[in-house]
C-alpha cells in the first residue's frame, strides 16, 4: 500500500526551473506544436499521485504563494477549482478536453493575447516538470485565460484610476468545469469574449496585421499592438449591450445613440484636455434627467485656480459674469445662455462629476482638436439628443427651456451611457478606423498584456522551486479567502 503523494510510476521526471523567454505576440502555433506541448504535459506520467482528503480545510489561512519555476499562479482560483473536483487531479483522466483547451491557449493571439501570459513557455517543455507542477499549470492557464476572456486580462485594480470600466462578473470556475462537460471545451470558453460586431471586426483587423512586406516590421508591431491593445478594451465592456445606450468615444470626440441596437443619432462632442487632471475618464453611468437652464456650480479647484485669481484682479468678475459666492464656499454662475453649461445638462450621476451638457460657444466644435475641457463633455446638438432621450419633439424642448427657471426633466427609460477610449474603433457600417492616443494610455496597457506570470499577482516571496507534495496540500488544500474571492 502507497502512501498519499507516492508515485504509483518510478521515473517520472523530476521537476525542474526553465529559464524565462519574454517574447512579443506570436502568429498562431501549428496544430502540431500544440499536440506536441499537450503530450509532454499530459503522457510523462500515465497516473498522478493521489491526493489526501482531510485536513484541508483548517488550512484557510496563512496560505503560501502558488509559485512554479519562476512563475506565480493564481492560488485563490485553483483552491475553488480543485473544491469542486475534491482536491483530485483532474486532466489525467481528461486528455481530450485539456487537449482542446491547450490548443485555444497556444493560440490566444487571435485574441490580442499573449500565450505566455497563461504559461505557454513553461507547458511547452512540460516534461521537465513534475506530475503536480504541470496538473496545477494546465488549471491555472485554462482558468487564467477563462479570466481574460470574460473580464480583460488587465483588471481595474492594475489600470489608470480613469479606467473604471469592467463587464458583469463571470465564475470562471464555473466556466471551466462547464467548458470540460461540453462537446467542444475550446469553444465553450472562447464563448465568454465578447462577440460584438466592434469585437469581430478588431479580431478580423488584427489578422490583416499579421506580417506583410509592403508593412514591414515597424508598421505590423504598432498595427498589432493597437488592436491588442483595444480588444482588451472591448473586453471591458458587458457581453451584451443595452440596446438602448449612449457611448461616447473619447478619442474619437463623438456621440453615438443606439436604440434597438441601432445608431439613431450622432455628434461631436468636446473631451477633456490633454494633461491627466483634466482627461476624460472611461466609465458607465445611467441619464436618468435632463435639467432645462441649469446653474453651474464651479469645481473648487476650478474656482482655486482659475477664477479667484481673476477675481482678484477684478473685484467685478463675480457680477459681470452671473457667478455668486454661496453660503457653503462654492461659487455659482446663475442659469442663462452664457453659463458655462449651456441650456441643457444632463444628468448621469458617477463618482467623477463628469456630464454632458450645452455650451454658450457652438463654434468651438469646428475646431480639429476639441481636447479643451475640464473632463466634462459638452455636445454639439443637446436639444436633438434631449428630444430623443425624453421621446418629445424638439418643439417641445425649445418651449421648455424657453420658459426659463431650472427645471428637472426625468427620462421615462433611464438610458446607460459608457465613456469609452477605443483608438482603434469600428463605425456603425463596420468601417475601422484608427485614432491618436492623445491621453498615452494605449502604452500602459500593452505593458500590462505583456506582464509574466510572475509580475501579475503579489508574491510574498520569491521562490523558483518546484512545489513539494507539502506545500501543493497548503496552497490547494485551503477555501480561498474573501480577498482571493475577488480575484
Amino acid at each position: 500500500m502507497r502512501a498519499p503523494w507516492q508515485a504509483v510510476r518510478l521515473g517520472c521526471p523530476k521537476p525542474a526551473p526553465v529559464t524565462a523567454v519574454q517574447a512579443p505576440l506570436r502568429a498562431p502555433f501549428a496544430g502540431a506544436l500544440a499536440a506536441l506541448a499537450l503530450a509532454g504535459a499530459l503522457a510523462a506520467c500515465d497516473t498522478m499521485p493521489e491526493r489526501p482528503r482531510t485536513g484541508l480545510g483548517s488550512l484557510a489561512d496563512n496560505t503560501p504563494q502558488v509559485v512554479i519555476a519562476g512563475e506565480t499562479l493564481n492560488g485563490g482560483l485553483l483552491r475553488r477549482f480543485y473544491a469542486r473536483h475534491d482536491f483530485a487531479p483532474v486532466w489525467t483522466s481528461r486528455r481530450k478536453q485539456a487537449d482542446s483547451l491547450m490548443a485555444a491557449v497556444l493560440h490566444a493571439d487571435d485574441q490580442g493575447l499573449d500565450p505566455d501570459l497563461f504559461h505557454a513557455r513553461l507547458l511547452r517543455h512540460a516534461a521537465t516538470l513534475s506530475p503536480f507542477d504541470r496538473e496545477l499549470l494546465l488549471s491555472d492557464a485554462f482558468l487564467s485565460y477563462a479570466a481574460a476572456l470574460a473580464g480583460g486580462a488587465v483588471p481595474v485594480a492594475r489600470r489608470n484610476e480613469d479606467e473604471t470600466l469592467a463587464p458583469e462578473p463571470v465564475d470562471v470556475v464555473a466556466a471551466l468545469d462547464k467548458a470540460i462537460d461540453s462537446p467542444d471545451p475550446a469553444a465553450a470558453i472562447a464563448a465568454l469574449a465578447p462577440a460584438t460586431p466592434a469585437y469581430r471586426a478588431l479580431r478580423q483587423a488584427l489578422r490583416q496585421c499579421r506580417p506583410a512586406p509592403a508593412r514591414g516590421e515597424a508598421g505590423t508591431a504598432n498595427c498589432r499592438r493597437t488592436i491588442a491593445v483595444n480588444l482588451e478594451r472591448q473586453r471591458w465592456l458587458p457581453r451584451k449591450p443595452p440596446p438602448e445606450r449612449v457611448q461616447v468615444n473619447v478619442a474619437d470626440e463623438r456621440l453615438v445613440y443606439y436604440r434597438d441596437d441601432r445608431p439613431v443619432f450622432s455628434t461631436r462632442v468636446i473631451v477633456g484636455q490633454d494633461a491627466q487632471v483634466n482627461q476624460s475618464p472611461e466609465f458607465r453611468a445611467t441619464i436618468d434627467a435632463s435639467f432645462f437652464n441649469p446653474p453651474w456650480v464651479i469645481p473648487r479647484d476650478i474656482a482655486a485656480k482659475e477664477i479667484l485669481p481673476k477675481v482678484r484682479r477684478d473685484p467685478t468678475y463675480l457680477a459681470r459674469n452671473r457667478m455668486v459666492m454661496r453660503a457653503d464656499g462654492e461659487i455659482e454662475q446663475q442659469p442663462g445662455p452664457d453659463a458655462g453649461l449651456g441650456l441643457l445638462m444632463f444628468d448621469m450621476p458617477n463618482r467623477f462629476d463628469v456630464y454632458l451638457h450645452d455650451t454658450p460657444d457652438q463654434s468651438l466644435f469646428r475646431r480639429e482638436n476639441r481636447r479643451i475641457s475640464h473632463g466634462c463633455i459638452r455636445v454639439q446638438n443637446p436639444r436633438a439628443f434631449a428630444a430623443l432621450l425624453m421621446r418629445q419633439s424638439r418643439d417641445a424642448i425649445d418651449q421648455g427651456i424657453a420658459q426659463g427657471g431650472t427645471t428637472r426633466h426625468d427620462l421615462p427609460v433611464p438610458v446607460p451611457v459608457f465613456v469609452i477610449y477605443q483608438t482603434a474603433s469600428v463605425d456603425p457600417d463596420g468601417t475601422l478606423r484608427f485614432h491618436p492616443d492623445f491621453y498615452d494610455r494605449d502604452a500602459g496597457i500593452w505593458k500590462q498584456l505583456n506582464s509574466r506570470p510572475r509580475e501579475r499577482h503579489a508574491v510574498t516571496q520569491a521562490d523558483d522551486r518546484p512545489l513539494s507534495p507539502e506545500s501543493l496540500q497548503v496552497a490547494l488544500g485551503a477555501a480561498p479567502s474573501s480577498a482571493e474571492r475577488a480575484e
